[in-house]
């Protein structure tokens, strides 16, 4: 895959932006996945009120499964070795944020796989979140561009990577997942029921 020049258009179009649209941008490509993870305890606190354990299970699995979407994306960027675009694109202007080091390969972005992964497995806990989760995402995905760092098919495919695999993952895991949510609470013990919540049989 090519797809330097749109690199170079986003990158320029970077440069020429207002300092504090750099700025917003260079902010939330550092520290937007914390949003995500301030959504899942969010979620999973919300959950425990639930008398239904798939609701526990899903809010239970959305981390999980965004963590499997990072260990799939490290492992296809040691086997691919593609070179950051920061280093690899003649006359690229200069990026935003320090390059990575050499050996920190580019595809796919880790990035963009863990906000895809995390916006689908947030909205199948919570349907309501669509609006809110999947724009994050993008964002994320088009900021790894903009401060100059990953190329647009490293986002793209990053996206797509995490999104299928946490969609796939929720598919396979919430039955087994809401079968031990359903025996922790029926257990009663004070540790369990703190995770999932109360089950029907114990005050609230």
């Amino acid at each position: 895959m090519d797809s330097s020049g749109l690199y170079l258009d986003v990158t320029d179009f970077a440069h020429s932006a207002p300092a504090w649209v750099q700025s917003a941008l260079e902010f939330w490509t550092e520290y937007g996945l914390f949003v995500f993870g301030a959504l899942f305890i969010a979620v999973w606190w919300r959950s425990r009120g639930a008398r239904d354990p798939r609701t526990v299970a899903l809010a239970v699995l959305a981390p999980f499964v965004t963590a499997l979407a990072y260990v799939a994306s490290e492992l296809v960027k040691s086997s691919v070795d593609e070179e950051r675009p920061c280093r690899a694109v003649a006359g690229a202007a200069a990026s935003l944020i320090k390059c990575p080091a050499t050996g920190d390969w580019s595809f796919p972005s880790n990035h963009a796989s863990i906000a895809g992964a995390a916006a689908v497995a947030l909205v199948l806990a919570v349907r309501g979140l669509a609006p809110l989760t999947v724009p994050l995402a993008l964002l994320m995905a088009f900021s790894r561009v903009f401060v100059g760092v990953h190329y647009p098919h490293d986002v793209g495919m990053g996206l797509l990577l995490g999104a299928s695999l946490a969609a796939l993952a929720v598919l396979a895991l919430t039955g087994p997942a809401a079968r031990i949510v359903a025996a922790v609470r029926a257990s009663g013990g004070r540790a369990g029921v703190l995770i999932t919540g109360p089950g029907p049989a114990q005050p609230s």
